[in-house]
């Protein structure tokens, strides 16, 4: 159901259709999310889909949902936070004609024209602000069908939601919290021989007790390939896309689950893998047939990896396969900063053409109170070998942890400008508390609270301490919130560097005891350095990562001092970042890469 995105399948659907099928149980697929954009526009429906903020979202189907007992029957949401949506532009004044007319009109379509009294089971996978969208079908089908059986699960039901959610949402049957391959199967079998699914390990319905999660799937080997066809059949015979588009879609491919990082040191600020942290990657084998076989299905050879972390195991395995191959397969990951040069050239070798690397911060303090377990200075040289080898990176610059101080984030304001030939973040601002993240866990009650637009879209009966996934959290001092506002300045300044018909770029040739730099990061200050000798040396041998000065001094026979002094006149030319001590030359080599 809306809001997700519509320019790709959904992996959820694909993968627990194939999964009901190699059980017994004939299984199909509705997008219906793209019978919405085809009605509103794709533009204005990416608008709402790619949204993380208020639940403008939910707010649209939440009288659809619960009727008499929305808690906002009018505009209330759009007045409370108005001024947060002015990025909707036009979009954001037919929000109410959207809400009274088209999204009833749009349920109705839905409920008439699908043969569902032909289906047993309908499942519904709820995941970033798709919840009221499926409750609201869901009502309605309940209403004409009432032998039909409602199942939900998704990232929307893990932990305390579920049961909150079975308890007071009467169009919910069934709940699965955690991952669902096997629990599904299973609930439908005990639903076709007249068993209690409430027994099933996963499985959450309103009579029965709160059940543990389903465990993780650990041979994930054993899952089919997800089925995408009813998707590309849909998004052509709405006209939002023709076959010969298909090449273009990034098809979802997962290649691991849980996050091998969070199982060690757990990211403040991360939610995710509420109960299924425990990291499990599929072998190269299977995953080189996976790709073969959907590019063969579907004639697309883009990839989007849905892992929350990219294995690092596949950089010995994987991807030096897919090279020698010489496979065309281009691909998504989100990967941890620390890559080295030579890793970032396999990944782009391999055809990785995006990443997101999860930076969040360029203070190497600010970092160690996320627990992200890496540098400012690596985040640096992510983004450096990145722009080298043509990958575009996503990331965002993130604030609001305990224990920081207002010069963490002078320090990176001061920065910024100097990375001007680097791919800046998407955006800046403050974290969302989310629920199973450390930072929630660890919060003194009575310091946050549900996130305020929960409460436009659901009614009294629900607890939103208990169904809520994002939470607001008690502002920060006057010194942070200047810190901060000089901070989103510097970003804005970096995103309008790359705005340009030409971006910002920072280079060098270097040859033993010789060295040039051409600055052409601010226009109409163009300019060139030439460093000759020992300076030379320290400036290419800071290249391809962070150096520190007693590991140069062994290595070109400089006294430690001597190298510091250099750094120092490196970084107030802004050619040089030093963090720890140690420098990091901020120019890319001007030969190869692409």
């Amino acid at each position: 159901m809306p809001f997700l995105a519509a320019d790709r399948p959904s992996i959820q659907a694909g993968l627990l259709a194939a999964i009901a099928r190699e059980h017994g149980f004939p299984a199909g697929t509705l997008h219906a999310n793209l019978d919405l954009a085809a009605r509103i526009g794709p533009a204005q429906y990416a608008l709402l889909a790619d949204h993380r903020g208020r639940l403008v979202g939910e707010w649209l189907f939440s009288a659809a949902a619960f009727g008499d007992d929305a808690p906002d029957p009018g505009s209330g949401l759009l007045e409370a936070f108005g001024d947060e949506l002015a990025y909707l532009g036009p979009l954001r004044e037919r929000l109410p004609a959207l809400r009274r007319d088209v999204v009833p009109a749009y349920l109705e379509e839905l409920v008439v024209s699908y043969p569902w009294d032909e289906v047993g089971v309908a499942g519904f996978s709820c995941v970033f602000q798709q919840s009221t969208a499926s409750f609201a079908l869901a009502r309605r089908l309940k209403q004409r069908h009432p032998d039909l059986v409602t199942v939900f699960g998704g990232a929307a039901f893990e932990g305390v939601m579920g049961p909150e959610l079975v308890r007071t949402v009467e169009c919910v049957d069934l709940a699965v919290s955690g991952e669902a391959d096997e629990a599904f199967p299973r609930l439908l079998r005990a639903l076709a021989t007249g068993d209690d699914p409430a027994a099933i390990p996963g499985v959450i319905s309103r009579s029965g007790k709160p059940a543990p999660p389903a465990p993780p799937l650990h041979d994930l080997d054993a899952l089919p390939v997800p089925d995408y066809g009813e998707f590309f059949e849909r998004s052509e015979r709405l006209g939002l896309a023709d076959k010969t588009g298909r090449a273009r879609v990034w098809i979802p491919v997962e290649t691991a689950r849980g996050c091998w990082w969070g199982a060690r040191h757990h990211c403040t600020f991360c939610g995710l893998n509420g109960t299924t942290m425990a990291f499990r990657s599929k072998s190269p084998d299977r995953v080189l047939d996976e790709l073969a076989v959907q590019t063969r299905r579907w004639g697309s050879f883009r990839f989007a990896a849905v892992d929350n972390i990219l294995d690092v195991g596949y950089l010995r395995t994987l991807f030096p396969r897919i090279v020698a191959q010489g496979r065309g397969y281009e691909m998504f990951y989100e990967v941890k900063a620390n890559l080295s040069r030579d890793q970032v050239g396999l990944l782009a070798r391999a055809g990785v053409s995006r990443i997101q690397p999860g930076l969040e911060s360029l203070s190497s303090r600010v970092l160690a109170l996320m627990r992200k377990g890496t540098t400012a200075a690596q985040n640096i040289n992510l983004l450096r070998w990145a722009r080298y080898h043509g990958i575009g990176a996503s990331w965002n610059v993130l604030w609001g942890f305990p224990g920081e101080t207002p010069g963490d984030y002078a320090e990176q304001a001061a920065i910024m400008p100097h990375l001007a030939h680097l791919q800046p973040p998407d955006a800046a601002g403050p974290i969302w508390l989310e629920r199973f993240s450390p930072l929630f866990d660890d919060a003194v009650p009575g310091t946050f609270r549900p996130e305020a637009s929960n409460g436009y879209v659901y009614p009294d009966r629900v607890d939103l301490a208990k169904a809520a996934y994002f939470f607001e959290y008690d502002p920060p001092d006057a010194d942070l919130a200047e810190a901060y506002r000089e901070l989103g300045l510097a970003v804005k300044g970096w995103q309008e560097a790359w705005q340009g018909d030409r971006r910002p770029v920072l280079v060098f040739w270097s040859a033993p005891g010789y060295l040039r730099v051409y600055d052409g990061r601010r226009p109409g200050r163009e300019g060139t350095f030439t460093f000759e000798g020992p300076a030379a040396d320290v400036y290419a041998a800071c290249s391809d990562r962070a150096v520190k000065p007693a590991v140069l001094r062994e290595r070109l026979d400089l006294p430690a001092e001597t190298v510091r002094r250099m750094f120092e006149a490196f970084q107030r030319l802004g050619l040089m970042f030093v963090d720890g001590g140690a420098g990091l030359a901020l120019a890319l080599p001007a030969v190869g890469g692409r």
